[in-house]
């Protein structure tokens, strides 16, 4: 770890022991935010693994087991992947009773989100049992190829890569509902996660092609999102007016780009930031690896800190980017936060500031 020391480890040991002991079954049967709980309890495994503090894993490989294995093996009450033979994808249970539930996924929007975080969660399990791995990797396999299968034809059960315009060079998060202005996404981050997440599935199954498929799309998504997403001060992608007054996009549409999002309005800009940034995983240094437009964004975002009932989750986001250039004030900062959004943690924070050189120059 960059800049760390004997106190910064631990530090981030304190965190992953509350983290862990804090760990309760996960009560949404919502694909998303399942999703994101159990992707967020996989990242103190390979946190505590880095720090080389291996006290907590086995309670964490727990955790994964028991919350995992109910939705491949179909005993999970609360919602079911289930395969449509219709459109060739897996939809769930509630999504495909009620279009508008778990964001749409019965209708094929975000797949490759809702199951970019459970790919996550799979490929940490899977190092951590290979036991586990053996039994469920059909299983696995076809969470992975609802959005990421290059076979097609016939002999395909599932769309060709569902989600990754192939012209475009990155993803489109809705699915089979037809709008005004085409198709749309929102958050570019989670689009890198899903991909990179089936690579390290790739990693724990020792599939090269799948690691270099996923690794190809993760790129290939990280460079569209610098491209599209990212609006550095001196872009010329954008006309001058909207680039004085954007940092981020919103949500990029084939015939438009808007600046609020689906869930916020654009002066809420702490959100704008923090969808194109979660989760934060080793891959994020990729796609915020320019530390010029990263101070740009954070100093844009900073003032709407000030407005009344922003959310404490979306501040850590704002955060996480400051540590890049100001590893104290950032750390300052987070340690004031009373809460955490629903895929972050406080461990995983201290992970990504302790990674800093003090002096980032």
């Amino acid at each position: 770890m960059k800049g760390s020391d004997e106190e910064a480890r631990n530090h981030i040991v304190r965190a992953l022991e509350k983290d862990v002991s804090n760990l309760q079954p996960i009560a949404t049967p919502s694909t998303y935010f399942y999703g994101k709980a159990v992707a967020r309890a996989a990242r103190f495994a390979l946190i505590a693994e880095e720090v080389h503090y291996h006290n907590v894993i086995p309670r964490v490989k727990e955790f994964l087991e028991k919350s995992l294995t109910p939705w491949l093996d179909g005993s999970y009450r609360g919602n079911a992947l289930m395969y449509d033979t219709k459109w060739g994808g897996l939809v769930s249970r509630v999504g495909a009773r009620d279009s508008g539930a778990d964001f749409g996924f019965g209708v094929y929007n975000d797949h490759h989100y809702h199951l970019g975080y459970f790919c996550y969660a799979i490929a940490v399990l899977a190092k951590l049992n290979r036991s586990w791995a053996h039994r469920f990797k059909p299983h696995v396999y076809s969470i992975v190829n609802d959005f990421m299968t290059l076979t097609c034809g016939q002999q395909s059960l599932y769309t060709r890569l569902r989600n990754f315009d192939l012209w475009k060079l990155h993803s489109w998060a809705s699915g089979i509902t037809e709008f005004a202005d085409g198709r749309n996404q929102e958050s570019s981050s989670e689009a890198v996660n899903a991909y990179y997440s089936a690579a390290l599935i790739g990693v724990a199954y020792g599939d090269v092609h799948l690691i270099a498929t996923g690794s190809t799309l993760a790129a290939l998504e990280i460079r569209s999102a610098k491209a599209w997403w990212h609006v550095p001060v001196n872009s010329t992608v954008y006309e001058p007016e909207f680039t004085r007054e954007n940092r981020v996009i919103g949500v990029l549409w084939e015939n438009k780009r808007d600046s609020g999002l689906w869930f916020a309005p654009a002066n809420w800009r702490e959100c704008r930031l923090g969808i194109q940034l979660l989760p934060i995983v080793p891959i994020t240094e990729l796609l915020f690896s320019n530390l010029e437009f990263v101070k740009e964004l954070v100093e844009w975002t900073t003032p709407a800190l000030k407005r009344e009932g922003v959310g404490e989750g979306w501040k850590g986001f704002v955060y996480a980017l400051e540590s890049m250039y100001d590893r104290e004030n950032a750390l300052k900062n987070v340690m004031n936060l009373n809460e955490h959004d629903d895929g972050n943690s406080l461990s995983n924070l201290l992970w990504w500031i302790y990674r800093r050189s003090s002096n980032p120059n």
